[in-house]
């Protein structure tokens, strides 16, 4: 006789059930008074060297240990600020937890992992899906309403989404089940090295109209990952993973005794994919890691993009300076180069120690004129390699390296370190500490530019696991720094936005979203960022120029506005009247701080598209919609639909600029739609503000 139970929330509980003869599996979302059957598969998907799937895939589902896990047992504990779901099941000399928990402030969204136990052993684990859950009704032609979004990145094109049916060449109707067997193919996406999301994203989702609900998920993993959509028979599932044996040469071997625990994942639920999304923001919130600059939000100034360009020096500073403080900014960083004596930066990293060329009355100089402004000092720093050129390559041990066949990995003349080794930390550690102590540092860049592959095999079971191993002690040491400089705030890059994952942003403060030089190709990757992380977090560069006109440099300043405002240009080099618009763009951001910090994201011309002509980025608030619009030629009137605020008067008014000709705007209640008309400029943006009366 079968049992069941729900567990999570009155906006997203999932229905358990299990038998005798059959394994603990999802067959329901239940959401308010909704209760939707769903496609049942094992809620814990395992394969092992002695047991593989059947039949025979590459999908992290339909595992034969999947099949033979019994229910053991299920227990509710609490943890602060939510609630945890442990549900024990064993079989064949193993014994898994798959661990559900749900946060109060995030009541739409479950957070998973799975932990698997040797109790005979040893048992040898190919991969181990951390929630593997059907989503559709159990039903023929399931699918047919169902869409997919999936993002893809590339170094200066990071968040490129796209909407597709699940129905069409990736899912056509096979008939099956004739067969007497599910199909054996699936749609994944994968990442196998450090940069997590270099192409494929670990955030996803599904929705159908027809079923009123939308899922959104996300990877929490700052190496390799794997989320896959399958149809079986009766519908399609769903399941998300860490490093597996296929996708990232990950093994690990379990003797008696011994536990592995997978990588955790996020699903959260709504009626469609916006709704789904505001529930995992508000996961996002939850379980960041507590930090005063999760609110304060400073404007920080860069002196890199489109301006040093890794090449500072006191000269050059000095007046930089004086103009960041001039228009407000609030921290000041000297990114990459004030290491550098050679004149080439890039395969001289790892020592950081200040250049005394570059900085011939010592660097405390300039950082002293930083403070001196009232602006908070922050350096660059690519903590995680040496290059080849560096000290440092011949002061560390080989062991602590990551290595193949005891040769160390060389990747764009650097070598990376490999954190399970206690030199490497060491290093690390008295570099940051010397850094904060002597210069009083408080803001860190911390860049990482190459990809050194799916591991290394030194002291390791597999190549994948000992990638894995290192992800987890880089994440283990960036608690550690924080812990000991708590007000220190650290930006997350890795040549723009390539490792741009919730297993980071959950500890670092802002992200820098990419290394787009050309400001008329940022809007998309602006508008898509709060897909992947926080609105708050979102660094889009705003690097206007003195040979900008008004409208250029507005467009620039916009991009940054509904994110964390993040300048950079040749201030010092522009006319009054420019540093003045400059510094009406960063006081309207200081002004947007605290609804930024509270908006979940909406995109009325829709998910951005690469050379769409108009692009915008709404943020909703319980006071009032945010919206910035840019446009890159095309007719100088574009809609944009706001369905929420459908029925009702609404006043729109220019958050940025207003020392220019303001839009033409004209509001449809009865469609929740306004319609836009731009001036005379082709290359122009504007921040509006939508309240409703």
């Amino acid at each position: 006789m079968a049992e069941q139970f729900a567990w999570g929330s009155d906006r997203l509980a999932l229905r358990f059930e299990w038998a005798d003869d059959a394994p603990v599996r999802v067959t329901g979302i239940v959401r308010g008074d909704r209760d939707l059957p769903v496609h049942a598969v094992p809620v814990a998907e395992v394969v092992t060297a002695a047991h593989g799937r059947s039949p025979s895939s590459d999908r992290l589902a339909h595992t034969a240990l999947g099949a033979l896990l019994r229910h053991a047992s299920h227990r509710e504990e609490a943890f602060d600020g939510g609630r945890r779901l442990v549900l024990t099941q064993a079989a064949a000399g193993l014994e898994t937890d798959t661990v559900l928990e749900i946060r109060d402030a995030a009541p739409a969204a479950i957070r998973a992992h799975l932990t698997v136990r040797a109790l005979a052993g040893p048992v040898v684990l190919r991969s181990a899906a951390s929630l593997t859950m059907g989503f559709t009704a159990p039903a023929p032609g399931a699918l047919d309403t169902w869409r997919r979004l999936h993002g893809v990145s590339d170094w200066l094109g990071e968040g490129r989404w796209a909407v597709e049916p699940l129905r069409g060449r990736d899912f056509p109707e096979l008939a099956s089940e004739l067969t007497f067997q599910d199909p054996h193919g699936c749609w994944a996406a994968t990442s196998d090295g450090t940069w997590s999301t270099e192409h494929h994203l670990p955030v996803g989702g599904i929705e159908s109209e027809a079923a009123a609900l939308a899922l959104v998920w996300q990877i929490e993993h700052n190496g390799a990952w794997r989320w896959e959509l399958g149809e079986d028979v009766e519908g399609g599932y769903l399941s998300l993973s860490g490093p597996t044996d296929a996708d990232a040469a990950w093994t690990r071997r379990l003797e008696p005794g011994d536990a592995f625990t997978t990588v955790p994942a996020t699903v959260a639920a709504g009626d469609d994919f916006e709704d789904a999304l505001a529930a995992l923001t508000d996961h996002r919130r939850a379980a960041r890691r507590p930090h005063p600059d999760n609110a304060a939000m400073p404007v920080v100034f860069n002196d890199y993009m489109n301006t040093l360009l890794g090449d500072p020096t006191t000269a050059k500073l000095l007046p930089l300076i004086a103009a960041a403080a001039g228009i407000g900014a609030e921290t000041f960083c000297i990114d990459a180069g004030w290491y550098d004596d050679s004149g080439d930066w890039w395969p001289t990293v790892g020592e950081w120690l200040p250049s005394t060329t570059r900085f011939p009355g010592g660097l405390g100089e300039v950082v002293d004129a930083i403070r001196a402004a009232g602006m908070v000092p922050g350096l660059w720093l690519e903590p995680e390699v040496i290059g080849v050129n560096s000290p440092m390559a011949d002061r560390l041990p080989d062991a602590a390296f990551l290595q193949r066949h005891g040769q160390r990995l060389v990747e764009n003349q650097r070598y990376h370190l490999d954190l399970r080794h206690p030199a490497a930390v060491a290093h690390l550690d008295a570099v940051v500490d010397r850094l904060v102590a002597e210069f009083g540092v408080g803001f860190f860049k911390f860049d990482y530019n190459i990809n050194p592959g799916p591991g290394t095999d030194h002291d390791a079971q597999s190549v994948g696991d000992g990638l894995l191993e290192h992800n987890r002690a880089h994440l283990a040491w960036l608690d550690a720094v924080l812990d000991r400089h708590p007000g220190l705030v650290i930006e997350n890059c890795s040549s723009g936005a390539l490792r741009m994952d919730y297993a980071m942003l959950s500890r670092l403060a802002m992200q820098s979203t990419s290394d787009q030089q050309d400001f008329t190709k940022f809007p998309p990757i602006a508008a898509a960022a709060p897909i992947s992380l926080l609105p708050e977090q979102a660094a889009n560069w705003a690097y206007p120029q003195p040979e900008m006109d008004a409208e250029e440099a507005a467009f620039c300043l916009v991009t940054g506005l509904l994110g964390r405002f993040y300048v950079s240009g040749h201030l010092n080099r522009m006319s009054e009247r420019q540093r003045d618009q400059v510094a009406a763009a960063v006081t309207a951001a200081k002004t947007l701080r605290t609804e930024i910090a509270v908006g979940h994201p909406h995109w009325p011309a829709g998910l951005p598209g690469w050379t769409d002509p108009w692009t915008a980025l709404a943020l909703r608030t319980d006071a009032s919609d945010l919206v910035s619009v840019w446009r890159r030629g095309g007719p100088d009137t574009t809609d944009l639909a706001f369905p929420h605020l459908a029925g009702r008067d609404v006043a729109v008014t220019t958050v940025f600029p207003t020392d220019l000709p303001a839009w033409d705007t004209a509001w449809n209640a009865a469609t929740g739609t306004l319609t836009v008309r731009a001036g005379g400029a082709e290359t122009a943006a504007r921040t509006l503000r939508l309240t409703a009366r």
